[in-house]
């Protein structure tokens, strides 16, 4: 699953991993508050 805004990739969910990548600041802080999150992790999964 990929967020994108305004035409740029900032966040994605890597199912190969099993949790959330950030490729800039406001990615990487979406990312980091997500995998804190036990149920959403597993919702994702």
């Amino acid at each position: 699953e990929r967020h994108i805004y305004n035409r740029e990739q900032f966040m994605m969910f890597d199912s190969d991993v099993g949790h959330f990548v950030g490729f800039n600041a406001f990615g990487e802080m979406n990312a980091k508050r997500l995998n804190s999150d036990p149920a959403k992790l597993e919702y994702k999964r």
